[in-house]
């Protein structure tokens, strides 16, 4: 990814380019103060003062920027993020207002994922943006900073980003943090988290499956865990998705990325926690020793689950994980997966289906998704829906037969590891953006995360 750091800079009176930010009811009062040439320029090149258009206007020896915004008092995130795609490299500050959160867009509208192609000779430079509010730049860029490794997780494919990827970028953050490391693997996996050890041992060697661990903070703080799947590649297993479902499958991996990223955030900024991250690793891919559909799995919570479909996997690695999260009677669990399409036919791309045991925490999360420009949106754990997962043999399958609600199924089948009176909530995520906009771009995109960093900075900031 393209560096970030230093995109947002103290504003001590260097040399910059003014940003103006005018409204379409503002504009007209703004352009009597400007000549008749630069008047006609803006009009040359079409700006209405409609949020999102930039134009460019000389002065002088140099020039300014006229940006169209809603509010230019009330700033959201995204409102400069057309100008930090549109302008030349060089160094700006806002004239007539305080980037605040657009600060983050500013940033994000940057991002390119370079790992396999390089930015070509004519991409500008960076587009540096000055600011009074200095205390505001280490947090928000910590913020552009975990979403942008989401990204990069997510873009890269999963030859290069297996299990073994995944384990080695949790060690790196451990060890940047001074947190405990621990992986599971091998026989230890068989025993430990046998649905883990089902899932992933059809794939080859150099992506054999694996249980990660973090630890860090201090004993006396509020116990916390952070699970996130991490299905490398997902083929389907024995009930094989067509091709044009195998064509994305690289984000299986979404939720891992998720959970990496905000641990990460959370040891960055210090919040007073005791924190486990979790994430169950594995390739769910096809061989003579794949699991099978009518196969009956000992989980390591000690029930037992039919499989009903090979494709669900995801839920059957995060029932081990959520089981050995609860053991630590963690006061609030957080668990983040590429979990279902029904999530994506029910709110779209954009919108992270959230499931919650508590309504409490449900509008914590749903107020700082709103307050950050980062919208989740409730679905129900729905109780009833529970016996849609009965089986003849066992005690329940990993998915149904009747095509209704299928989300919220999943998220029953997780509550079921889930450890009684533990605050839960869960994403059932995209972590893709199928189309770019302002400082959003296509790809692999963090959906849920600075809503649940914010919720947890609520809480234990």
């Amino acid at each position: 990814m393209s560096d970030n750091d230093d995109l947002i800079q103290p504003d001590r009176g260097q040399d910059a380019a003014a940003i103006h930010l005018v409204t379409k009811e503002s504009l007209p009062e703004f352009a009597r103060s400007l000549s008749g040439p630069q008047r006609a320029l803006l009009a040359g090149q079409k700006f209405t003062g409609a949020a999102g258009q930039v134009a460019v206007v000389p002065d002088g020896e140099g020039w300014f920027v006229v940006a169209g915004v809603a509010d230019p008092q009330a700033l959201n995130s995204w409102c400069l993020a057309k100008c930090a795609e549109a302008l030349p490299g060089g160094t700006y500050r806002l004239a007539n207002a305080q980037a605040g959160p657009a600060m983050f867009g500013w940033q994000s509208a940057q991002y390119r994922f370079t790992r396999y192609r390089a930015a070509p000779a004519d991409a500008p430079g960076p587009r540096i943006l000055l600011t009074g509010e200095v205390g505001k730049i280490p947090t928000i860029t910590a913020e552009v900073r975990a979403c942008a490794l989401v990204a990069d997780m997510v873009n890269t494919p999963a030859e290069d980003m297996g299990p073994e990827a995944l384990e080695a970028e949790g060690r790196r953050i451990a060890e940047a943090h001074g947190a405990g490391f621990a992986v599971v693997r091998g026989d230890a996996l068989e025993t430990g988290f046998p649905m883990v050890h089902a899932v992933g041992r059809a794939a080859a060697r150099e992506h054999a499956p694996r249980l990660i661990e973090l630890n860090w903070g201090e004993d006396s703080h509020p116990r916390i865990a952070i699970v996130g799947k991490g299905v490398s590649f997902d083929t389907g297993g024995l009930d094989i998705k067509p091709a044009s479902g195998m064509l994305l499958m690289k984000k299986d991996m979404g939720g891992a990325a998720h959970a990496l990223a905000l641990a990460d955030l959370v040891m960055q900024t210090g919040l007073k926690v005791r924190l486990q991250c979790l994430v169950p690793a594995v390739e769910n891919a096809i061989s003579g020793n794949a699991f099978r559909p009518g196969d009956v799995l000992k989980s390591r919570k000690g029930l037992t689950v039919e499989i009903g479909n090979t494709d669900a996997e995801g839920r059957l690695i995060l029932g081990d994980a959520l089981t050995y999260a609860s053991e630590g009677s963690p006061e609030l669990i957080l668990d983040f997966a590429t979990l279902t399409g029904a999530a994506r036919v029910a709110v779209g791309p954009d919108l992270p289906a959230l499931f919650t045991r508590a309504d409490t925490t449900a509008e914590e999360l749903l107020a700082a998704g709103r307050a950050q420009d980062d919208p989740c949106w409730r679905l129900p754990l729905h109780a009833p829906y529970a016996e849609y997962l009965a089986s003849d043999i066992a005690d329940l399958n990993n998915t149904h037969s009747n095509g209704f609600a299928g989300a919220s199924v999943a998220a029953s089948f997780l509550d079921r590891f889930v450890g009684d009176g533990i605050d839960w909530a869960h994403f059932d995520t995209f972590a893709w953006r199928p189309a770019a906009r302002p400082g959003r771009p296509k790809g692999g995109a963090a959906l849920g995360l600075r809503a649940s960093f914010h919720m947890l900075k609520g809480r234990y900031g």
